[in-house]
């Protein structure tokens, strides 16, 4: 795939900015962080109305901590395509670690309604209604999430943790239990139901 692309970095900037766009992507995934920022650059250079560069580009600063210019790249990507549902994505994170979480909610809220059935997005809303300390919404989204990806322990445990914080043991031991089903391995789901047969 990075040969083939390679072969498109001499092309006009339009075909130039995919190929560029794309290698920064693949060099994304690989960790490989300087040769993905370079092609990012080349990509946004080539096209600055380019909602994907722009994405990768944020993803390259993203990567090194610096969220506030990540923010700025993912606002300029949502500028050129509204649409851009990567860029929303990451801007609502990118604002979860500035601890800007009015702002992360309002961007996985706008995500929500273009993409109501995605399990990440479900995710985030109920990680961001636990950081605003609302364990009733935040088991709401949770509850829908489970709709989405019914045996995903990690979801059932964490269901199961919020439950027994508001004092509901039955469901807490349910959602244990179900999440112990799909993976027996968890030492805190394991403790947890150990104690509760001790009780």
């Amino acid at each position: 795939a990075l040969e083939t692309l390679k072969m498109f970095e001499k092309k006009d900037s339009r075909v130039k900015s995919a190929a560029a766009t794309n290698l920064s992507f693949l060099y994304y995934l690989g960790n490989e962080l300087e040769q993905a920022t370079n092609y990012a650059d080349l990509a946004v250079n080539s096209d600055r109305y380019n909602p994907a560069a722009l994405t990768n580009k944020g993803n390259t600063v993203f990567a090194n901590e610096d969220y506030e210019k990540a923010a700025e790249f993912y606002k300029e990507a949502l500028r050129n395509d509204s649409l851009c549902t990567e860029a929303l994505y990451n801007l609502g994170l990118a604002y979860k670690k500035l601890n800007r979480i009015d702002e992360a909610l309002d961007c996985f809220l706008k995500l929500h309604a273009i993409l109501p059935n995605s399990a990440q997005v479900l995710y985030q809303l109920a990680s961001i209604y636990q950081i605003m300390e609302d364990p009733n919404q935040a088991i709401e989204w949770l509850l829908q999430l489970i709709s989405v990806v019914p045996t995903d322990p990690h979801v059932l445990s964490k269901l199961g943790n919020l439950y027994d914080t508001e004092g509901d043991k039955s469901q807490a031991f349910h959602y244990y239990c179900e999440s112990y089903r799909y993976f027996p391995s968890n030492i805190e789901v394991i403790e947890w139901l150990g104690a509760y047969y001790i009780d």
